[in-house]
């Protein structure tokens, strides 16, 4: 599978390898060194173009440092920059995973009508567990990934399988009653 190209690549931006689970620390030391050469205010007696140039500049730091130190939005754009995950995409979960979902969004439903502590609480332990075991999962796929980039494209199906199952127990967790 070939890389799709998603400008800018903030991997190449920061001198990093394309990873699930980049070194934060790297990160960090780029994001800084970055904050600190190409403060706008060192600029200010500068021309317009130079200026923006360096406001440019400054919001691309900030950007991948925001993208790259969240794992959450490095694990969709390593996905997007893969082009495994496409922006609106219509994935088509598994039948036996929209089955489980069924059931737990109909014990919500049940829930609103008929309130019970007991119920609720299975309900959330079932919520959990399925997190759980997507963590697990996608910790093994990625580090997997991360261990040998370039014999891991098989990878990526399954990582993105799991992406779509945690964005789909996300809205789950936002319906679960406190």
């Amino acid at each position: 599978m070939s890389e799709q190209k998603i400008f800018p690549n903030y991997f190449e931006f920061y001198e990093l390898p394309v990873e699930f689970h980049p070194d934060l620390n790297a990160v960090k030391v780029k994001f800084y060194a970055f904050s600190k050469k190409f403060h706008p205010d060192f600029y200010a007696n500068e021309s317009e173009e130079k200026q923006q140039e360096v406001l440019d500049f400054s919001t691309l730091n900030n950007k991948a440092y925001q993208v790259l130190s969240n794992p959450q939005k490095r694990l969709k754009y390593v996905l997007e920059l893969k082009g495994i995950v496409e922006t609106d995409e219509g994935y088509q979960l598994p039948q036996t995973f929209l089955m489980d979902m069924m059931d737990v969004n109909e014990a919500l439903m049940d829930l609103q009508f008929e309130p019970d502590a007991e119920k609720l609480q299975q309900v959330k332990a079932d919520v959990d567990a399925i997190e759980l075991q997507l963590n697990n999962e996608l910790s093994t796929l990625t580090k997997q990934f991360d261990e040998n980039p370039s014999d891991s494209d098989n990878l990526l199906s399954s990582i993105k399988d799991i992406y779509y199952r945690q964005k789909y127990i996300s809205r789950i967790r936002e319906k679960l009653p406190q």
